[in-house]
């Protein structure tokens, strides 16, 4: 008998029901983690049920070769961490309290690559569930939205379903949550992109300083076709470092070393008291981050008379200059940079204010181009971000290349994406061209240009794309003698009409 697969369709329609369950009592941007958790609980449970149906059968219901075969699994579930025990406690006056010791269970049972992805969320918290009744009401009903759905690895559709299913709701929830939900999420075809153009190989290390839900790394992730590569990333909010290691957990990627911490004044990832190197890295950092530089300061100093000077940063990634207080985004960059490895390859997406901002980000982008790390510039179409109208850029860098000119591409007319509603969309064609203009480093007309070393320091190192690429369509011209007949014609016409009007006025009486 042919099984019946479960679609990602399905996944998503239960995950937006359970979403029904909160709305009007909880605010999105906290009742996603009760959702997303409660869909990585049944993953769980369904795929522990699955082997250990499977082992039952082939050792003859034999207890301990069960147990012991269930133990060299991916990972460790006891009967009272399922989602079954959970769903058959559904009705106990303490749910939100047996929710949480299955949690606990779970990551002491799979320390090494679950531990702290639990920490941010209590189903038992009155403050965010309300009172017991009320509490009990709303977690019965979440498990009874996804008691009747069907996870079981050979009942789904496809391998990336569970993945899939988990960023479609992290988008969801991003659009809901509009300007905060830009910082844990970037749109997929942005990932897309940059993943392309960064192009990961085998062995590579991956890394994102500013990983949010982690759907950078994961697109990054999947350009290495055997999967051999190490996953690096650090993010400043624990409850977004949680979705990421569980985001990472369901696309099968078991090792990546998710921090959390300030990037900019608390790196964690680091060989022998260095900044780690890394082949790839790729970032979508949050926009001109005002006071980026207050982890910095020490507990005695006031926040107003904080200064940022260059010899507070230990690794020195400030000595090309240090940004203003109330812009970050040269901090990340010279972060990132100065985590590239030698033959390393490095995308961000950033505001346009990069590409011209002058005082000590001019003085820091100087340096940039001097010493030929930029290796091409690609303004996206405005309105394509969560919560943010403004376009943005895509710089891409490289470390020892083998050229000094620079590439500049103009992606954002009308016809480069699709308009929609709320939100603007790149789409497969949009992307095709925008890598297979990076492939030739070529200039386009209207589209893309090549511009060399001396043309930037003519332009006193300003970025901003309209100097080098011309998008400017011209007019076609007007034939004055068309115009003067059609006015004619009209006022041919307009005469006609009115000697009729006359007449049908007469005809009534009226004139």
């Amino acid at each position: 008998m042919e099984i019946k697969k479960t679609t990602q369709e399905e996944i998503n329609a239960t995950l937006w029901r359970a979403a029904d369950t909160f709305r009007g009592k909880i605010d999105s941007s906290l009742y996603k983690d009760y959702i997303l958790v409660m869909l990585f609980i049944k993953y769980l449970s369904d795929v522990y049920l699955e082997h250990f149906e499977e082992y039952a059968e082939k050792y003859n219901n034999d207890e301990a070769r069960i147990k012991r075969a269930l133990s060299r699994e991916r990972f460790i579930l006891d009967e009272k961490s399922t989602f079954e025990y959970l769903y058959e406690n559904r009705n106990a006056s303490n749910i939100g309290e047996i929710i949480n010791k299955a949690l606990e269970h779970i990551e002491e049972s799979n320390k090494s690559k679950l531990r702290g992805v639990f920490r941010n969320i209590d189903f038992n918290s009155e403050v965010i569930l309300g009172k017991t009744n009320d509490r009990n009401a709303i977690l019965r009903t979440l498990l009874n939205d996804f008691e009747a759905l069907d996870l079981r690895p050979t009942h789904l559709e496809g391998n990336d379903v569970i993945g899939d299913a988990y960023e479609y709701m992290i988008a969801q929830f991003a659009s809901d949550a509009g300007k905060k939900g830009g910082e844990f999420f970037t749109p997929s075809m942005v990932s897309e992109l940059l993943a392309r153009l960064v192009k990961p190989e085998e062995n590579d290390r991956i890394y994102d300083p500013t990983c949010g839900s982690g759907s950078l790394l994961i697109r990054s992730f999947k350009k290495v076709p055997n999967g051999k590569a190490q996953i690096y990333g650090q993010e400043r909010n624990g409850q977004t470092q949680a979705l990421c290691k569980m985001n990472m957990f369901l696309h099968g990627i078991d090792d990546a070393k998710i921090e959390n911490g300030d990037t900019l004044s608390n790196p964690l990832h680091l060989e022998d008291g260095k900044l780690m190197k890394f082949q790839v890295v790729v970032a979508n950092p949050p926009f001109s981050l005002d006071k980026w530089a207050m982890g910095f300061a020490g507990a005695e100093v006031e926040d107003k008379k904080f200064k940022m000077e260059s010899s507070l940063d230990i690794y020195r990634r400030f000595d090309w200059g240090v940004p203003p207080s109330s812009k970050g985004d040269f901090a990340f960059i010279q972060h990132m940079l100065a985590s590239l490895a030698e033959d390393g390859r490095m995308g961000v997406v950033l505001p346009h204010g990069v590409l011209f901002r002058g005082a000590s980000e001019g003085k820091i982008r100087k340096q940039i181009l001097e010493h030929n790390l930029l290796d091409a510039v690609i303004g996206l179409p405005e309105n394509l971000f969560f919560g943010t109208g403004i376009p943005a850029v895509v710089l891409i860098f490289k470390k020892n290349r083998n050229r000094d000119d620079i590439l500049f591409i103009d992606a954002s007319g009308e016809s480069h994406y699709e308009k929609g509603k709320n939100q603007n969309k790149l789409r497969e064609e949009d992307l095709q061209k925008i890598e297979k203009v990076y492939e030739n480093y070529e200039t386009v007309d209207k589209y893309s240009y090549v511009a060399s070393a001396e043309e930037i320091k003519d332009n006193d190192y300003n970025l901003n794309i309209p100097r080098y690429v011309d998008t400017f369509e011209e007019e076609e011209m007007v034939d004055l003698d068309v115009v003067a007949q059609n006015i004619s014609n009209i006022k041919a016409e307009i005469a006609e009409v009115e000697v009729q009007m006359a007449k049908y006025l007469e005809e009534l009486g009226l004139n």
